[in-house]
């Protein structure tokens, strides 16, 4: 049996990377899948992977004008939330003496206020068995040499996941972080492209990861998979690393 068969899911961030592959892979296992992302053309191509069903809503997560429509047409279509994984996120590289305001809100906004509020504003569309999943990192918990503003942003989000499983206790809803280490993703190409040292980065990543490799998208959707089945009914509060052992050893 499918596990999300039934199941009615919203992933933010769906058009590209960790959340069109979870979206793929929470489609296969049954789920009726609803991607939120900002550009509109990456929307319509990430809809004919995940297939007949799944609904494309375009939104700027870090508005909340853009997150009230998003859950009143999740409302109209759907109904209800039972999975949302809280995916949306982005970062630059950026040493101490270069980091700019813009960049430091730009991050913020949406890594930590996009995040919160499109929890929020899920929440009463959820009921008892449902389940948040944040998108963390690795970077929450290690030094990372000029990516400190989106690192705190991700220890942010560790801390959201403590304090919302109390503020959720009695509910029935849990909320668990699922972070990554070293992804091959769109975004990690896009962030690392402005360093001008984009191969000799993913070389010195990759030597520090136990496994010996990059972890592919599809790896990280398994593992959000798990969080969002029945199969993690007894966690709340957690962090998963999903980082072929980059911040365990």
């Amino acid at each position: 049996m499918s596990k999300l068969n039934g199941k009615i899911a919203v992933v933010t961030g769906g058009n590209s990377g960790i959340g069109l592959a979870t979206a793929i892979r929470f489609a296969a296992e049954g789920a009726q899948v609803v991607i939120v992302g900002r550009r509109q053309s990456e929307l319509d191509k990430a809809l004919t992977l995940i297939g007949p069903g799944a609904i494309a809503i375009q939104a700027d997560i870090a508005k909340l004008d853009d997150l009230d429509r998003v859950f009143t047409q999740v409302k109209a279509a759907k109904g209800r939330v039972d999975i949302l994984f809280a995916n949306a996120g982005l970062g630059d590289f950026q040493p101490i003496g270069s980091i700019t305001e813009e960049s430091f809100d730009r991050t913020f906004g949406i890594n930590v206020k996009g995040t919160l509020f499109t929890v929020q504003k899920a929440l009463p569309l959820m009921q008892a068995g449902g389940s948040v999943i944040l998108t963390g990192s690795t970077t929450g918990t290690m030094g990372t040499a000029a990516f400190s503003v989106y690192s705190a942003t991700k220890a942010a989000l560790r801390n959201f996941a403590r304090s919302w499983a109390l503020d959720l206790k009695g509910t029935g809803i849990r909320v668990n972080v699922l972070s990554p280490g070293p992804i091959s993703t769109p975004g990690l190409d896009s962030a690392l492209s402005g360093t001008g040292q984009k191969e000799a980065i993913i070389d010195d990543m990759t030597a520090q990861v136990p496994l010996g490799r990059i972890g592919q998208p599809e790896e990280v959707a398994a593992a959000a998979l798990f969080l969002a089945s029945d199969e993690s009914s007894f966690m709340t509060g957690s962090e998963m690393f999903v980082d072929g052992g980059f911040a365990q050893v």
